[in-house]
């Protein structure tokens, strides 16, 4: 096996869990926060897909903002200016996963790269909310060049960041789809199943299925 000289890791739902802003949602709209913490996360995936298909971009936090409002509008609920802030201030403080601050601390030495769809002004207030800032190379945005994973331009960018050949990256994320497109541009990759999901029907399988984090120690 060729080795791994670059650790690309997606953020949300990887590194950070999105759905620990539920307890803020309910707060907010009582018995139905889980809904609609899960209906804003599938819009937010889906949104970002039709803009991108339809060439019509826009950043992530507008993305997430318009999400945020088509959950709350669907179930049957209103949100204003101020409740919208809130939060998305809140998504810049998602909790991370319970593994992954000891996972990167074991792998310090080696190039580790947090890659994102979030734009800048969401990602990088999170990092370092999150004190894990310090404990990777860099954090890209896919802001930065417009082009949405799993466009294939969006981890040229990542693999020109990282400085090394694409086999010699191993990519991880929890979503298939960001999987899918890794695998489909030539990175190994490590699906981080942490929802226990089949793998997804695109002749893209990835090269090995964890959990968490922690598999890939193994690598």
């Amino acid at each position: 096996m060729t080795k791994i000289k670059a650790y690309i890791f997606d953020a949300y739902g990887t590194l950070f869990d999105v759905h620990s802003v539920m307890k803020e949602l309910e707060e907010l709209f009582p018995d139905h926060g889980e809904a609609i913490s899960q209906t804003w996360r599938k819009k937010q995936v889906e949104y970002f897909f039709l803009r991108q298909v339809m060439g019509r971009y826009k950043p992530f936090d507008q993305v997430t903002r318009d999400s945020l409002v088509y959950a709350v509008n669907e179930s049957g609920q209103s949100i204003g200016e101020q409740q919208i802030e809130h939060m998305l201030e809140q998504y810049r403080q998602l909790k991370h996963f319970d593994e992954v601050e000891e996972v990167l601390k074991q792998l310090q030495g080696k190039e580790l790269i947090v890659f994102s769809n979030g734009s800048d002004n969401m990602l990088h207030p999170l990092m370092e909310f999150s004190g894990l800032q310090s404990l990777f190379t860099d954090a890209i945005s896919a802001d930065e060049i417009k082009q949405y994973k799993p466009s294939p331009a969006a981890y040229v960018y990542a693999l020109e960041k990282a400085g090394v050949k694409r086999e010699e990256v191993l990519f991880m994320s929890s979503n298939g789809w960001d999987i899918s497109g890794a695998k489909s541009f030539g990175f190994h990759t490590a699906w981080i199943n942490r929802n226990h999901l089949p793998v997804e029907e695109l002749q893209l399988a990835p090269d090995a299925i964890y959990d968490d984090l922690k598999g890939i120690l193994k690598w």
